[in-house]
């Protein structure tokens, strides 16, 4: 059965410290560190993420998750696969609570939480829904060419962020986005989503935090 692979940025200042946001930040030499063991063990010609098993790959434009890409397939020959920057996966905009601690979003507003209340300024979690509904929409017509008509290779890669990966998990598995919050997604790990019973109407989670240790 055709998967969808999701892979988190590795470490930055803020996922180590807290902060929340889609501010256009770097990885640490730890989340260096961090994708660059992931990808040795989960990357390359016979491993989970073959590239020539790539029909396409969606990769945030926030620099975050493009060194993420680059660094996934760095020791793999070749050229990197086939890929587009997709603003449709990139973090929920936090808005007025961009670069806050949830600490300090508490202070302001007490009992907020992201999940029901979403983000002042920034997106609504109607907004954050459609956003990630969108995205599964593509990538199950990838899969359904594959699976039904022949077309396109087997698998999709997504290089994104936390918040966007669990609201996806959920979303993928049809159930309310409220949910992502009891999945944790660490950074620089992949997520493998599909299906079940060899039928594409049966979305699946696979396999979750997949990483070196």
């Amino acid at each position: 059965m055709p998967r969808l692979f999701v892979i988190r940025h590795g470490e930055t200042e803020w996922s180590k410290n807290g902060h929340t946001g889609f501010t256009d930040i770097p990885l640490t030499e730890n989340g260096v560190q961090q994708v660059k063991k992931t990808a040795e063990e989960l990357t390359g010609e016979g491993h989970v993420i073959d590239p020539k098993n790539l029909c396409t790959v969606h990769v945030s434009p926030r620099q975050r998750a493009q060194q993420t890409f680059k660094l996934l397939f760095e020791h793999v020959p070749g050229p990197l696969p086939k890929h587009v920057l997709d603003e449709d996966v990139q973090e929920w905009n936090y808005g007025e609570y961009e670069g806050l601690k949830p600490k300090e979003i508490q202070a302001i507003n007490p009992g907020w939480k992201i999940w029901n209340d979403g983000c002042p300024g920034g997106e609504s979690v109607e907004q954050m829904q459609a956003r990630v509904d969108k995205v599964i929409s593509k990538v199950r017509e990838y899969h359904r060419q594959y699976k039904e008509e022949g077309i396109n290779t087997r698998d999709v890669l997504i290089v994104a962020h936390g918040h966007f990966s669990r609201v996806l998990i959920s979303r993928w598995i049809t159930f309310p986005l409220c949910l992502g919050t009891h999945f944790n997604v660490e950074p620089g790990a992949l997520t493998i989503l599909s299906y079940n019973h060899n039928s594409l109407d049966e979305p699946a989670l696979n396999g979750l935090n997949i990483a070196a240790l």
